[in-house]
């Protein structure tokens, strides 16, 4: 089947996406820093700083994302509860940015996003839920009246 493939390469292209985030976040900061820039009156160091801290905690996110459809691809079973919601949240992430790089950054940086959200969602939708043996041999279950 095409599961494991899938969840393999959503594995992949989160992994990857979050190195890229966390060294685009290290430019931005390195950037800011010999430039002494900053907001609004904010002292360049925390810009500095809270720069880096976002790149690290948006990469690390990613990155348990992706350990998301690994795992998921080599069990060849569908994520759990709470893996479920953390794939929906990436995905929504992923569909506001897509909309928000239409703009700022052009059609490329949408047409990534959306192709990144499109595993997200297959990895989601592609693996289905299983039942416990017992509930589906009816087991427990109270014999129809006569």
């Amino acid at each position: 089947m095409v599961r494991r493939p899938v969840a393999f390469a959503t594995a992949i292209v989160l992994f990857v996406e979050a190195v890229g985030i966390v060294i685009v976040n290290g430019v931005l900061a390195t950037v800011a820093g010999n430039q002494s820039m900053s907001l609004a009156g904010m002292d360049p160091d925390a810009m500095v700083t809270g720069t880096w801290v976002m790149g690290g905690v948006s990469g690390v996110l990613l990155a348990c994302c992706g350990v998301i459809p690994l795992l998921a691809g080599v069990r060849d079973r569908a994520p759990g509860r709470f893996a479920r919601i953390a794939l929906i949240g990436c995905a929504v992430v992923h569909g506001v940015l897509g909309a928000l790089a239409v703009g700022l950054l052009g059609w490329a940086a949408f047409a990534f996003l959306m192709a990144v959200l499109a595993l997200i969602v297959l990895t989601l939708v592609m693996f289905e839920r299983r039942e416990p043996e017992a509930r589906r041999a009816g087991a427990g279950e109270a014999p129809a009246p006569v």
